[in-house]
């Protein structure tokens, strides 16, 4: 007998594209969000919510680092991901629909409803599994509006106008400006020529056509709706390639708070410069230092340590290591230009080792990265190393101070890998040997062997 079909039968979905993995639950991606919009990374914010980094970077590149859209988490009006799972365990149990309606306390033709519609479909039966249930569920959710730059063609031309249009002189005549490559999908180009357009920003955008349009309301746009327009795939308003008009250029939008997350992440809440002993200040206690590097051509460096209160210069010779070639280093590959965190640290340590303990208190630093194994280094040495705030060099006076006189023989623009660490050293020993005003002019060499001596003999009586 064959049987008639139901009006229920023809609800069941067409085929829809495969979904993969089963689709995180809404909760889920809404909590990476969460973490994003703190500032972190998207692989930061995938370690916090127990995520893949694959996935976690697949929904920011989808959504062009724009927080989505995301509905409310459903009413008891619809059926939640916990009621489908118990549907699918009921039904391959066999049961009836009715007997599922009790079970769940749901309405038999909910349930009727919920198998035929929401049912996979891809071996060629209706086969009901919870997760492919509620990502059909979701997508059938989703109600998208068509953009209003797809359904304004006017609206259109005039946001792309100011974004890309071609800048021309007073008398109109255009102006091609240089020849620029395809666009890699990445952000604009380093160091290179960019396409010289019109490039309003979306806020110039949102305002102006206001005053050009008073009388038109068709003709309004917000400014976040060109950022969407612009970053959000399939969209389907304007070409994501016109993001390079955009100032920044940036292929992903960052978050705000991600502009405001401190770039010094090696500076521990220890090693900030107020927690510095107080005795630093008055620079009556030898044995505190401050530190720097000089920058030369081609990513050379030399570092510079100076003792606070006997102005003694003690320079090290950063060589760079084997294998570096300028402007052909590997990619997140090993740091060879001579002062990566861990060489700056070995040859730092090397240098300071030599102190006795009376003349090896502490180090300020700038916030350079190259001082990022700190920790390693206090342990090998035993000397606390502080950092001095952001754009904050009077923190280190002496240190800065001591740099210009480095100058002399140092210049800016000029490569210092050439000089060997005797050369380097004959430096300091001439920096060391100038008298000082601020130190009664004695020199530093003089003043340090003073406080050399007063240390041993320190030492002498403490053993005795």
């Amino acid at each position: 007998m064959v049987r008639r079909q139901q009006p229920a039968d023809r609800a069941v979905r067409p085929k829809l594209r495969s979904p993969g993995h089963p689709k995180y639950r809404r909760h889920v991606e809404t909590a990476f969000w969460a973490e994003v919009a703190k500032g972190l990374l998207a692989e930061e914010a995938a370690a916090v919510i127990g995520v893949a980094p694959a996935v976690a970077t697949r929904w920011y590149r989808q959504a062009g680092g724009m927080r989505p859209f995301v509905p409310r988490l459903p009413s008891g009006r619809y059926l939640s991901f916990p009621e489908r799972e118990e549907i699918a365990l009921l039904n391959a149990q066999g049961r009836g629909v009715r007997e599922i309606a009790r079970d769940v306390g749901r309405d038999p033709g909910t349930i009727s409803r919920e198998l035929r519609r929401n049912a996979a479909t891809r071996g060629g039966k209706l086969d009901y599994r919870a997760s492919v249930a509620q990502w059909k569920a979701d997508l059938a959710a989703r109600r998208p509006k068509t953009a209003k730059l797809v359904t304004n063609p006017q609206l259109h031309a005039y946001v792309q106008e100011r974004l890309s249009g071609q800048i021309s002189t007073p008398d109109g005549e255009r102006i091609a400006g240089p020849v620029i490559g395809r666009w890699t999908g990445r952000n604009k180009p380093h160091r290179q020529d960019r396409a010289w357009v019109q490039a309003w920003s979306p806020e110039q955008i949102a305002n102006r056509i206001r005053a050009d349009f008073p009388d038109d309301e068709s003709m309004r746009i917000s400014h976040e709706a060109i950022y969407q327009a612009l970053y959000v795939q399939g969209r389907g308003a304007l070409k994501r390639e016109l993001i390079l008009c955009l100032r920044t250029g940036r292929a992903l939008r960052a978050p705000r708070a991600r502009s405001r997350r401190k770039t010094w992440a090696h500076v521990t809440p220890e090693a900030l410069i107020s927690e510095r002993p107080a005795e630093v200040e008055d620079r009556a206690v030898p044995g505190h230092w401050e530190g720097d590097l000089i920058i030369g051509l081609e990513r050379s460096a030399i570092g510079t340590v100076v003792e606070r209160s006997t102005r003694f210069t003690m320079l090290i010779h950063l060589p760079r290591e084997e294998g570096y070639r300028h402007k052909h280093t590997i990619k997140n590959g090993p740091a060879l230009a001579g002062y990566g965190a861990i060489t700056m640290k070995n040859a730092l340590t090397t240098a300071m080792s030599t102190l006795p303990q009376q003349l090896a208190r502490s180090v300020t630093w700038d916030r350079g990265k190259e001082m990022s194994a700190h920790l390693q280094f206090k342990v090998e040495t035993g000397i606390p190393v502080f950092f001095a705030d952001p754009h904050s060099p009077w923190q280190r006076g002496t240190n800065e101070n001591t740099n210009g006189l480095l100058r002399q023989y140092f210049p800016k623009g000029t490569d210092l890998s050439r000089w060997s660490a005797e050369e380097v050293e004959a430096v300091a020993h001439a920096l060391n040997t100038r008298p000082r005003k601020t130190l009664g002019w004695k020199t530093p060499a003089e003043a340090f062997a003073e406080q050399l001596r007063s240390a041993r003999q320190a030492g002498v009586a403490t053993t005795g």
